[in-house]
């Protein structure tokens, strides 16, 4: 069996079977939701057959009430590693078998805007009282997400890509690439005629 295979102790089992019931009661669909999870907005959140969350994720989509509009929405087979957080305004698209490792963060909003022409967000204004800014996000199929990374708002991610872990995503990144640093950079693309990986 799979999770004697992995050498689970018996407490880990018991909030496996603790997590698989409340999956199957709250999150149809989903192959395990893992508890504790917070969630905000969840009318607003939709899943794909086979999503599956670490411990302590938090999922806030943002909206006025009544509001059921699908913000979040999560393709098939995701999995995502613990302490993930994704914060949504406008709206959030994850492709199909993307993996998460864990300490993520996803947001497609901002507490101000910090441009050369912004006027709302001066440095003696409250920050919890600036006016926020929202740049809808995609993140396309097949795409692996390290420890530690940062995704921005505004950012459309290709399908196939690498993120290296501890990176910040601030702009655009191209179908079937590697990505690494702050702010983070395309260090290889995949070849399709020679299959392999080449340097930027």
């Amino acid at each position: 069996m799979f999770f004697f295979d992995n050498y689970y102790t018996f407490s880990e089992l018991a909030k496996l079977f603790y997590s698989s019931v409340v999956t199957k009661l709250f999150y149809r669909g989903a192959f395990l939701v893992r508890r504790p999870i917070y969630v905000r907005g969840k009318p607003r959140i939709v899943f794909g057959k086979g999503f599956t969350t670490g411990y302590s994720c938090r999922l806030e989509v943002f909206g006025d009430k009544g509001d059921k509009t699908k913000k979040l929405i999560i393709g098939e087979n995701c999995k995502i590693g613990d302490n993930v957080h994704i914060a949504v305004a406008d709206r959030i698209v994850i492709g199909d078998n993307c993996l998460m490792a864990s300490k993520i963060f996803i947001s497609d909003l901002s507490h101000g805007e910090y441009s050369e022409t912004s006027e709302d967000s001066v440095p003696w204004s409250i920050p919890n009282e600036r006016k926020l800014f929202a740049e809808p996000i995609e993140i396309g199929d097949n795409v692996w997400i390290g420890e530690n990374v940062c995704i921005l708002k505004g950012v459309h991610i290709g399908n196939g890509v690498i993120i290296g872990a501890n990176s910040v995503v601030t702009k655009d990144v191209p179908n079937n690439s590697i990505v690494v640093g702050i702010p983070g950079k395309v260090i290889k693309i995949f070849d399709s005629m020679f299959a392999s990986w080449k340097a930027v």
